[in-house]
């Protein structure tokens, strides 16, 4: 049992938020919609190495924003084969952004657990997502009315696992290191992140990918899990 916490910061794509069926719905519409000669299957097989590298190169500062959003498209498109001017592409980008935003679905257990902690510690969400296409997000899937802070990396140009994230978290969300928990599915960005400026952390693995000794990390394979720590 974790005790003399005040404070839990979750992480949200892929976390409470079902980024990969979400993502696979919006772009399922898309492909539809204009026609495009590719099944949603090929399609994610090409786009999600190419969006994982440019996210990557994005966390590190090598890559802006606005090239995440573009080349990661281009990129895939190339290498289908399929011919498309750049203006269709931006056409895209912002469909595909718009589209997400609008979808609903979370992981299994989320509102339970949310209902659960509501009343026992204040929640926030830290991502390292776009802020706008994040805040449409919660509120389109109903998880606005559980937390009390927003907060995405983007605000101060920095990506987690950088130390800075996670400070201006803590101060945005007027509390402290050792009184907080960050809960996120990136061993990297989420968990060691948050050790590292003196959080606590618990990972979600929902796969079980990652094989760690829950001694040193706590972890949950599951959502509601969390009621065995929290």
């Amino acid at each position: 049992m974790i005790t003399k916490t005040t404070d839990i910061f979750f992480d949200l794509d892929h976390t409470l938020w079902d980024f990969d069926k979400n993502s696979k719905n919006a772009f399922k519409k898309l492909l539809k919609e204009n026609n495009l000669p590719v099944s949603i299957e090929n399609f994610l097989t090409i786009y999600e190495p190419i969006n994982k590298k440019y996210w990557e190169e994005y966390s590190q500062g090598i890559k802006t924003k606005a090239e995440v959003k573009i080349r990661r498209l281009t990129d895939t498109f190339d290498v289908l084969n399929i011919k498309v001017n750049p203006k269709f592409i931006e056409y895209f980008a912002d469909a595909y952004l718009n589209y997400l935003k609008e979808e609903k679905q979370l992981m299994p257990g989320t509102i339970e657990i949310l209902e659960y902690l509501q009343n026992k510690y204040r929640l926030h969400i830290l991502t390292n997502g776009f802020i706008e296409i994040q805040e449409r997000k919660v509120h389109n899937s109903g998880l606005n009315k559980y937390f009390k802070s927003i907060i995405s990396s983007e605000e101060i140009n920095k990506q987690k696992p950088h130390p800075e994230v996670f400070n201006y978290a803590l101060q945005k969300a007027g509390t402290y290191a050792h009184k907080s928990i960050m809960i996120g599915d990136n061993l990297k960005s989420d968990v060691l992140g948050a050790r590292n400026v003196g959080m606590q952390a618990i990972h979600y693995d929902p796969f079980n990918i990652n094989t760690i000794d829950k001694k040193i990390i706590p972890k949950v394979n599951h959502l509601l899990e969390l009621k065995e720590i929290l």
